[in-house]
């Protein structure tokens, strides 16, 4: 498991995005993903090395190597269904992607032809505490938690 070194807001401006990466950890897990166009005033910018999250993001960003966060210990502080839905979509691989019709059939106890539990997965989706390391710009037509200008750089940084 990847280590969030200590609890706090990290910030990084990324240039391809257009705007900053903020990491929210506390407890040794990512809070909160976000992409604030000006950063936090009680973030931090840490150097290299000092938020191993923060750095793999980056590393990710540069989109010189398949990079996942499969590792790296997420706090869902959603309800379980959602949970259920989101953790589903760790499993969806770099350079893949699905529909929700999909994504609802991956997600167990959940049924595709039912309208309701389609629903529950944009939800869920757009209830994603942590784009980038919880992938929603891989569901296609779905709601991703990122802003949609920073879900399409995602989307076309994996050829999606």
């Amino acid at each position: 498991m990847e280590d969030v070194t200590d609890a706090g807001i990290y910030t990084r401006e990324s240039s391809y995005l257009d705007r900053h990466v903020q990491v929210g950890a506390a407890s040794g897990r990512v809070l909160r993903v976000t992409f604030p166009e000006h950063p936090d005033e009680e973030a931090t910018e840490p150097p290299e090395g000092d938020q191993p999250v923060l750095d793999r993001i980056f590393e990710y960003l540069d989109g010189l190597e398949e990079i996942t966060f499969d590792d790296v210990q997420v706090a869902l502080t959603v309800p379980t269904d959602q949970r259920a839905v989101l953790e589903r979509v760790q499993e969806i691989p770099y350079g893949d992607q699905v529909g929700v019709e999909s994504l609802t059939r991956m997600t167990p106890e959940l049924d595709p032809d039912d309208e309701d539990d389609q629903i529950l997965v944009r939800t869920a989706l757009d209830a994603n505490p942590a784009p980038i390391l919880i992938p929603d710009h891989r569901v296609r037509d779905g709601p991703s938690a990122a802003p949609p200008a920073v879900e399409q750089k995602l989307r076309s940084l994996e050829g999606l």
